[in-house]
């Protein structure tokens, strides 16, 4: 069998999978996220809730996979032939890899925008600029792939320079809003008071210099010399699904802690007075009655 057919055999086996009818292999959670990707790709049309941010999160790490989907279209309609690297971004396709790719982040900027509409809270704006820097970084990438990825011109400039912005805001925001840490007073140096892994401290200090590290991978693109660039667009989409499998830890430890304290979450909600107090007054009371 040719060895080009085993992903498509990946692919139609994964496909029957989910989409299943039958009630073995968790049908209820299959149906679920064939259903929260529908809703995914209808952003605006209804209230964001948060599986439909987080889903969309996920997506977010999925930008190598996304963008290669035309690659392997091309390559397959080609016969992957000794041609087969023109499908890649010097193709006249590129424009439809440079879709694919920004895609998660377009939704999760629609869905930012339609979070601020609901609650009026600017933060969900802000957000939402970070998304919209990651298109721009992107565009400016795939301009530069499809020159040829070699030069030093203004194209290369300007995508480093919207890349690190881009990476600065979106590890900022990791840190500080998606997972509430480098807190100045907090009774954990540079975390937070409360943590759910309290046994495991020196590990969110090195989730911190992953994840901050990770969103510079870019930077294994610009050397002329290393590695083959599918090699390296590899390593780096790998290395995005590791962090981004981090990030879920911390995010929804935060977001467990927050329900928590608006009492969203709770075992028992404490009450505006001391049982003691109300003690001593019925003892009081049966005294003046004596």
């Amino acid at each position: 069998m040719d060895p080009t057919y085993w992903p498509l055999v990946w692919l139609g086996f994964t496909a029957v999978i989910i989409l299943d009818p039958f009630p073995p292999l968790f049908k209820h959670s299959r149906y679920w996220l064939v259903s929260r990707i529908g809703r995914l790709l209808l952003p605006g049309f209804h209230r964001v809730e948060f599986t439909d941010f987080w889903m969309g999160d996920q997506f977010c790490s999925l930008v190598f996979s996304l963008s290669n989907l035309s690659l392997s279209v091309c390559a397959y309609a080609t016969g992957f032939n000794e041609d087969w690297r023109r499908c890649g971004s010097a193709s006249k396709l590129w424009p439809v890899a440079f879709l694919l790719a920004q895609l998660p982040l377009l939704i999760r900027l629609i869905q930012s925008i339609r979070r601020y509409m609901d609650s009026g809270l600017l933060t969900h704006l802000i957000n939402g600029g970070k998304y919209g820097s990651g298109i721009i970084s992107y565009l400016f990438y795939f301009l530069w792939r499809h020159q040829g990825g070699g030069g030093h011109g203004s194209v290369f400039a300007l995508w480093c320079l919207c890349n690190t912005a881009y990476s600065v805001y979106a590890s900022s925001w990791d840190l500080l809003m998606d997972w509430s840490l480098l807190q100045s007073h907090a009774k954990h140096v540079l975390l937070r008071n409360e943590l759910l892994y309290s046994d495991y401290i020196p590990l969110y200090y090195c989730a911190i210099v992953v994840n901050v590290l990770v969103r510079f991978i870019w930077l294994i693109y610009i050397p002329t010399q290393g590695p083959d660039f599918y090699v390296r667009s590899f390593i780096a989409g790998l290395l995005e699904v590791g962090r981004r499998t981090l990030w879920n830890f911390y995010r929804l430890e935060n977001e467990h802690l927050g329900n928590v304290d608006q009492y969203r979450v709770t075992r028992e909600v404490p009450l505006p007075y001391s049982l003691d107090d109300i003690g001593h007054d019925i003892d009081d009371d049966d005294d003046t009655q004596d």
